[in-house]
């Protein structure tokens, strides 16, 4: 006896949102009767044309078509993945049967190594979509308008390689998102935005990267207005700026992997408690000094500049409350080159009352880098785990960018 399909339509369609692509929804209507309609009722639809031919876009193409045309129910999620340059020229028309179906999540991902011909998104996603919660556009160019109406209800957007109209057009694009809490974007070379402002007073969360294959001058970086954030994440190695206009009160995690001036950013994130601290290259400047980072108590810091030593000390004197440290350094030196070690006159605070673990990958015993470790391990009261290792925990790093480790 076929028990499945006496269970409830709910349980059905339950079990037929889990299936990977559209193509195997579909392709249950011929199991039975009981089976023939359901499909046409999925609340959650993957397209993908990677299990098609490059001969066979056009049925893919027709295959989409007619999916959309004959559902029935309310779309609640549907995805499009997309890589051969004869599918794509269709998804104006495929949005536009998102917006009749008061799609609430729309996610459009075109793989450009398979596909060099330009995707622009139609107008309609912006005069249509008030329904989106969530919106996710990978390798895009998204068309310019003269206004924008109102996101109401998207809370997350996701901007992989898109391009756009310009600056302009990105702070009205956000300005319009009037309750979004997430944001992720990553900035192609050629996507028409030098500075990305990001003004949102309702995000919590902003991962904001550059990739590292644009031309990066004085003039190029990010501008953040969200005084809301919890979640900041910043990569940016190639050079430019990154401006705080607010204090963010309620943060409590950040990455800032960034190559020049991170002095703006440490000095607004005061309130962390879980910091990742990546510079490629350090300066005297690089610190907020006066800054004190009274809730960290978890600390990472990545460089390959040899003169680290004067940065984890002002961040262990200004982190009264810290419980964790790890070090990675991946520094290159010469054989002239030497470290500058100087113990300091006082002992941080955290050493004597809340340190508990401390982590240092890719050492290499050099003399100051003992001296290092011998002040914390003899001042460290409170130290509880002590790992030291030789070996990078990232053999394939790229160790002169410090790459991004995500939180």
């Amino acid at each position: 006896m076929d028990r499945i399909s006496q269970l409830s339509d709910t349980l059905l369609l339950r079990i037929l949102s889990e299936l990977p692509t559209a193509k195997d929804v579909v392709a249950t209507m011929v199991l039975s009767k009981r089976w023939l309609p359901l499909w046409k009722s999925v609340p959650h639809i993957d397209f993908d044309d990677d299990s098609y031919e490059d001969t066979d876009t056009g049925r893919f193409s027709r295959f989409v078509d007619r999916s959309l045309i004959l559902h029935k129910a309310p779309i609640e999620t549907l995805h499009f993945e997309l890589s051969q340059t004869s599918t794509v020229a269709d998804i104006g028309i495929w949005i536009e049967m998102a917006v009749q179906r008061h799609v609430r999540d729309l996610s459009i991902n075109i793989d450009c190594t398979s596909s060099t011909t330009p995707v622009t998104v139609p107008r309609s996603l912006y005069t249509g979509c008030g329904m989106l919660v969530n919106l996710n556009l990978t390798s895009v160019t998204l068309t310019d308008a003269s206004t924008l109406p109102s996101f109401s209800n998207l809370k997350y957007l996701y901007l992989v390689f898109v391009k756009y109209p310009g600056e302009e057009f990105v702070r009205r694009l956000l300005f319009s998102c009037g309750v979004l809490e997430h944001l992720y974007v990553e900035q192609c070379f050629d996507d028409n935005v030098t500075i990305f402002t990001v003004k949102v007073p309702s995000l919590k969360s902003a991962i904001l990267h550059k990739s590292q294959d644009r031309y990066i001058d004085d003039e190029d970086g990010f501008v953040i207005d969200a005084p809301s954030l919890e979640l900041l994440d910043v990569y940016n190695i190639t050079g430019g700026f990154c401006t705080i206009e607010s204090a963010m009160p309620n943060i409590v995690k950040a990455n800032v992997i960034v190559n020049h001036g991170p002095s703006e950013i440490l000095s607004a994130i005061t309130s962390v408690k879980r910091l990742y601290l990546c510079l490629p290259s350090y300066s005297k400047d690089a610190y907020p000094v006066g800054s004190v980072f009274h809730r960290l108590v978890c600390l990472k810091i990545c460089t390959s500049e040899i003169e680290w030593f004067n940065l984890l000390m002002c961040v262990l004197k200004d982190s009264p409350s810290l419980k964790a440290l790890k070090l990675e350094l991946f520094c290159v030196r010469d054989e002239e080159q030497r470290s500058c070690w100087n113990e300091p006159s006082s002992v941080p605070a955290c050493l004597l009352s809340s340190l508990e673990t401390f982590e240092w990958v890719n050492y290499e015993g050099t003399e100051e880098e003992k001296e290092v470790v011998a002040f914390i391990l003899r001042s460290g009261r409170c130290l509880k785990k002590v790992n030291i290792s030789s070996e990078t925990t990232t053999p394939t790093r790229n160790l002169s960018a410090c790459t991004r480790l995500k939180p």
